[in-house]
């Protein structure tokens, strides 16, 4: 693809970049002296910065996002014909591309009957928040507001989504948050013994405490409890045996509603279309936005039961009586365009089968490279989403500080590889190694990740 230095236009495209752009997730003062990295083009697995240097991507896009890779023409030559065709109408209105790709997603979960569009994981968050809230005042005299969500899980980026959001470093200095959220234990088996937990069956301790808070609160207050599939950014945490299957016992047994939150597990990462599709749940909302489109347009998803739905159903006379809300950019058509064409490739090219065979492969790489490497003290994941963390001592499991794991994944980057790490999220658990390539990885690529995880680890551990 590009070689070499770019010319006169990326070095003013740098320099606009330093003086305008305020990127995520950075501390700028680096800036000051050094340039900020710029992604030029992508094709594949693969993209190439403004310096030419080429980079395996190895977690899709840098936010688990580019499911079926860069450079898909056919999801651009989608996006442009339903553009000019029809840009935008609000979501008041229907659109051909938001019907078929709503019909042709709840082909895929069984169970969930309506889709409400958005256009960010957070938003879609929200908007099942909301739904809870307003549930509460139709249905139970105004109590059951309380929204449980997960010691080390990720809603988002709002104040509400803060609110619900289990990572305090994440959190800190945006208070004070929207009351009524309570945070449930993590379900992080590798970490039992800090927690005081039982060494067997551990699955169903860990959902029991969810029921202890449950009671504590009254049961009665409680109207939904938040949970992702598969932790993410919290250290890629899979779920113990015995622990959904409890989970869903529990919100029955209470009248709780049940909030998956898929935006990263969502759409193939896992390898089932959605990560909770593999513990036998039935979610009351499922909530999507990432791997949706594969970041080719901006997309997210509530996707409810027609039980809930049917909630917000009354006389057209009341005023009151249907779900207020709206987001403005959720009438976009670009974005259930590109979704089609999404799910399209990732149906025509098999790619859920190919993400559970190179998941599982590269879970293999992974824990042999755990034999070679003892500060790896756990590895662990479902499909393409992996975690590795390190630890200082293997059987005190005490954790690396967050800078060795920073350096792993600067020194991946100056082989060529982009891996990631929990960072600035969890105190003094920032120490897990995040993978999760795109869909159509092969072998090779992953042995590109996994030899250049083995490189910087010596060169970082000795």
């Amino acid at each position: 693809m590009m070689d070499g230095k770019l010319g006169n236009d990326i070095a003013h495209v740098i320099e606009a970049d330093r003086a305008h752009v305020w990127h995520h997730l950075t501390q700028h003062k680096p800036f000051e002296s050094g340039e900020p990295r710029v992604i030029v083009e992508g094709k594949g697995m693969r993209v190439w910065d403004q310096n030419g240097k080429e980079h395996l991507d190895g977690v899709s896009g840098g936010v688990w996002t580019v499911n079926v890779g860069y450079g898909r023409e056919s999801i651009a030559d989608a996006v442009r014909e339903q553009l000019v065709k029809l840009n935008y109408f609000a979501g008041a209105a229907g659109s051909v591309p938001g019907a078929l790709f709503a019909e042709k997603l709840i082909a895929k979960m069984p169970g969930m009957t309506r889709v409400y569009y958005c256009n960010s994981g957070s938003e879609a968050n929200e908007k099942a928040f909301k739904m809870v809230r307003q549930i509460a005042h139709k249905r139970y005299g105004g109590k059951k507001t309380k929204i449980l969500y997960r010691d080390r899980d990720y809603h988002g980026t709002t104040i509400a989504c803060l609110s619900a959001g289990g990572q305090d470093q994440r959190n800190a200095q945006y208070g004070p948050f929207a009351p009524d959220f309570v945070r449930v234990p993590h379900c992080l088996e590798y970490r039992a013994s800090d927690q005081g937990a039982p060494t067997e069956n551990y699955g169903e301790w860990a959902a029991d405490q969810i029921e202890q808070v449950i009671l504590r609160e009254g049961p009665d207050t409680v109207g939904a409890l938040c949970l992702e599939p598969v932790t993410a950014g919290g250290g890629v945490i899979t779920p113990p045996d015995g622990y959904w299957p409890r989970v869903q016992e529990i919100c029955r047994k209470y009248d709780i509603l049940l909030h998956i939150d898929e935006v990263v597990c969502g759409v193939g990462r896992t390898g089932t279309w959605f990560g909770y599709q593999h513990y036998g749940i039935e979610p009351d909302f499922v909530t999507m936005a990432k791997g949706v489109a594969s970041g080719y347009a901006a997309i997210a998803c509530c996707v409810t039961t027609e039980k809930v739905f049917d909630l917000f159903k009354a006389d057209p006379s009341d005023p009151m009586d249907y779900f207020r809300d709206i987001s403005t950019f959720g009438g976009c058509t670009a974005g259930p365009a590109a979704a089609l064409e999404n799910m399209r490739i990732i149906e025509d090219e098999d790619l859920l089968s190919n993400t559970d065979a190179m998941g599982n492969y590269m879970l293999d790489q992974l824990h042999a490279l755990s034999e070679r490497h003892k500060v790896i003290g756990d590895v662990r994941g479902k499909g393409l989403f992996l975690g590795a963390e390190l630890v200082a001592d293997p059987t005190t499991r005490e954790p690396v500080d967050e800078k060795f794991a920073a350096a792993v994944v600067a020194e991946c980057s100056a082989q060529g590889v982009i891996i990631g790490a929990t960072n600035r999220s969890v105190p003094g658990y920032n120490n897990t190694l995040c993978y999760s390539p795109a869909l159509i990885a092969t072998k090779d690529d992953i042995d590109q990740i996994v030899a250049a995880t083995d490189s910087a680890l010596t060169k970082v551990f000795g």
